[in-house]
């Protein structure tokens, strides 16, 4: 466990997965004043062998990215940044067991009461004996979800409501697989699978209910909704044409229920058009916050980023709050830690340059 009180203490950092969020941190990483990036693990045969710099858009380090998890334990690192698409449990314990505290973008670690109990039991066991902690964060669950709703409510001695509702236009991303396949964008309504909003209660579920729980409210259930919008004409974006008549929006939202009725809820609204049937008051991307209690308050939050930036700038939005809670997680006791149990995440700005340590 590090010491958090000593001000050169200097953490060294594996970056696991260098896709778009894990490239963002591995540069983070490397520029970051009290990190020193001590290995990058990658799943690709193009990727392995290259240097980490070249991997996130900078000169070479000296840090050569590696597909073997025997590698990483070599270095034994401080924490590892493990960002790869999809949890592998064997993986992620090994880590735990090795010594190595792990920071992940996986969303498996938000509320260890949400968790399969077996899955917890063994995480927590890897904890145990290596001494050592995991965190799941982002930004959307994550700083959305967990860490500004309790911000908001430190203010409140009465809560009636916490509402957050996100905004993301993905007309400017390229990505026809994501777009029109996994998401469903550019399909007839009643081809569209509602089974996509099971996911929401998955995804953000947890943090509602860690959000509940920390002030004192905790949700009797967790439920999850959806409902889409068509175009009302031919809209062409980056991927591909969305057809009139076609699905270009889309709004899940996920409720936290406590005594019948709804105190807490994550809406997500993503969008190809505004050119769509129905008046969902969509806006640029972002979110607004509202808190209904003995001071109300109603926060909006832009992403202030031109649409045509809009796709590689916001992988940092990601990335670097998990960078940003090595330091607390590091020192952190062993265990599945969560927002609540963490203290606040402060970023040290401070530039190191582009040499590893």
């Amino acid at each position: 466990m590090k010491d958090l009180t000593a001000p050169t203490s200097t953490y060294r950092v594996v970056q696991w997965a260098t896709g778009n969020i894990g490239a963002r941190s591995l540069r983070a990483v490397i520029e970051h004043p009290q990190m020193a990036l001590v290995g990058v693990h990658v799943n690709s045969s193009e990727k392995e062998g290259l240097d980490a710099g070249e991997l996130c858009g900078l000169g070479p380090i000296g840090v050569v990215a590696t597909r073997d998890i025997g590698d990483v334990l070599a270095v034994a690192p401080d924490c590892v940044l493990y960002m790869q698409q999809g949890m592998d449990v064997d993986t992620i314990c090994t880590l735990l067991e090795s010594g190595s505290n792990v920071v992940t973008t996986c969303g498996e670690f938000h509320h260890p009461g949400s968790m399969n109990a077996e899955l917890r039991a063994r995480v927590e066991a890897a904890c145990g004996r290596g001494t050592t902690s995991i965190h799941s964060t982002g930004v959307s669950p994550g700083f959305i979800s967990e860490a500004m709703p309790i911000v908001l409510a430190s203010i409140q001695r009465r809560l009636d409501g916490l509402h957050i509702e996100e905004f993301a236009d993905v007309s400017s991303r390229n990505s026809p697989e994501m777009l029109f396949h996994l998401m469903g964008f550019g399909r007839d309504p009643s081809m569209f699978d509602p089974g996509r909003w099971s996911h929401g209660a998955a995804a953000f579920g947890p943090s509602l209910r860690l959000v509940g729980e920390a002030l004192g409210l905790p949700l009797d259930s967790v439920e999850s909704t959806g409902e889409v919008a068509v175009a009302t004409r031919d809209v062409q974006i980056a991927a591909g044409t969305v057809a009139a008549g076609t699905v270009a929006a889309q709004r899940m939202t996920v409720a936290g229920v406590r005594h019948g009725n709804v105190l807490i809820s994550f809406s997500a609204n993503w969008y190809c058009s505004t050119h769509i049937d129905a008046d969902w008051n969509l806006r640029e991307g972002g979110w607004r916050v509202t808190v209904a209690g003995d001071c109300p308050l109603e926060i909006d939050i832009r992403l202030a980023v031109p649409l045509e930036r809009m796709a590689e700038t916001t992988p940092g939005y990601t990335a670097n709050r998990a960078v940003n809670a090595v330091p607390v997680v590091c020192a952190a006791s062993p265990g599945i830690r969560t927002t609540i149990d963490l203290p606040q995440v402060v970023a040290n700005l401070g530039f190191a340059g582009t040499s590893a340590g």
